[in-house]
């Protein structure tokens, strides 16, 4: 049998084609092993490509998987784009070092059977299943050629990844030479997938804002609370960062992505065979009503734990429908960041207790405790602090992931 029915094979078997009603939870052979949540373009807070987007450029990226499985499949988003997006041809392959891949590992990526293909505007597409076996905790990289002006890039501006860009087609390349322009985002790569034995397992999302993220880790490290939760579950379990830096639970940001309930659908309840959501939103809701005038921030109102706490009863209601587990998790001590008001403070200790106590999730993890300065229990302790009082170092994003009874999954 050749190499196209093969893969037409594949795809009968495993399902795959344009998104147009993604499958519900828990449907279907597949499982995302990685994923992003995607935002419109935006120069934000940090250089990167998305608001001129690509023309005759190669873009390769480089993700982490959490767990492993037989076949490998690629997940491309034009969400927020404002022509079709075409794509001339894109590739799989085991990450060597930078921007340079496993030669013997590379793989191109079709989408039914055509190694170019045009994602409508808002439209998603997943490849066609590549006979690439992926191991747990794995990187990989997905490279795309983009011939044709693309105009603004979908984008996940605070990849805290390393994504490199050369001039001209160098899908083939092994080396990284030609990938001399380098950002930390990612563009239109929305997740990664895998199927076939011995996958036998469900997702984790975890959803915040970005601490959920991993803001302030090392770059090129993976050591985001959900990479170490990744590794605290080996191979037993998915997880799933769709963090967005800057996110609040109530109002939109041109900068920092679509408020949770908004994305909720697309960014968790869409996902494959999620079981589990961790969530963790709120503090940018209080923090940034405290940044007047701020473009990136707007609107920004001064929220009441009411409304908060009615935010995120909406997103358990929803999840609950979907037969998925809602873990809470308490928002961590800000006292010193930039935003930091005792206002802001009354209001975050509110929403925490409700947290724990409500009953409404159906289980939490206390960030907010296992963070704190046991001295100033409003503040990051110091040997988890990044040095901006807000966002948790390498060590604080790892006590993070040990505070989270895996029973509770």
């Amino acid at each position: 049998m050749g190499r196209k029915a093969l893969v037409l094979v594949l795809a009968l078997l495993l399902g795959n084609g344009l998104l147009a009603a993604p499958a519900a939870a828990g449907q279907g052979l597949w499982l995302g092993t990685w994923s992003a949540a995607m935002q419109q373009p935006t120069s934000g807070f940090a250089p990167n490509w998305s608001e001129k987007g690509f023309a005759d450029h190669t873009v390769r990226q480089v993700v982490r998987t959490s767990v492993g499985g037989a076949v490998t499949r690629v997940r491309l988003s034009n969400h927020f784009g404002t022509k079709p997006l075409r794509i001339a041809g894109a590739t799989v392959a085991r990450t060597a070092e930078g921007a340079a891949v496993r030669p013997e590992s590379l793989r191109p990526l079709t989408f039914r059977l055509s190694r170019k293909v045009e994602i409508p505007v808002g439209g998603q597409l997943v490849s066609d299943p590549v006979p690439l076996p992926v191991a747990p905790l794995e990187r990989l990289t997905v490279t795309l050629y983009l011939a044709e002006a693309t105009g603004p890039a979908t984008t996940h501006l605070f990849a805290t990844t390393t994504s490199y860009r050369a001039s001209g087609d160098h899908l083939a390349d092994a080396g990284a030479a030609a990938f001399t322009e380098k950002a930390t985002s990612w563009f239109y790569l929305a997740g990664v997938e895998v199927a076939g034995p011995p996958l036998r397992r469900d997702a984790v999302v975890t959803f915040g804002d970005s601490i959920t993220d991993g803001a302030a880790s090392t770059i090129d490290g993976f050591n985001s609370y959900p990479d170490e939760l990744a590794e605290r579950l080996g191979n037993t379990r998915a997880v799933l960062n769709t963090g967005i830096g800057g996110n609040r639970v109530l109002n939109d940001s041109p900068c920092l992505g679509e408020r949770a309930g908004k994305r909720f659908q697309r960014d968790v309840l869409d996902q494959p065979r999620v079981r589990t959501v961790i969530v963790l939103e709120g503090i940018n809701d209080i923090g940034m009503s405290e940044f007047p005038g701020q473009p990136c921030v707007l609107p920004n109102p001064r929220v009441t734990a009411a409304e908060l706490i009615a935010g995120h009863h909406e997103l358990v209601k929803r999840a609950h429908a979907r037969g998925i587990r809602v873990i809470g998790a308490t928002m961590l001590p800000f006292k010193g960041a930039g935003y930091f008001t005792e206002r802001g403070e009354a209001v975050r200790d509110e929403v925490n207790t409700w947290i724990r106590t409500s009953g409404v999730y159906d289980a939490v993890v206390d960030f907010d405790r296992v963070m704190a300065d046991p001295a100033n229990p409003d503040a990051l302790h110091p040997a988890y602090d990044s040095g901006d009082r807000l966002h948790p170092s390498d060590a604080g994003y790892r006590a993070m992931a040990a505070a989270v009874d895996l029973t509770t999954l």
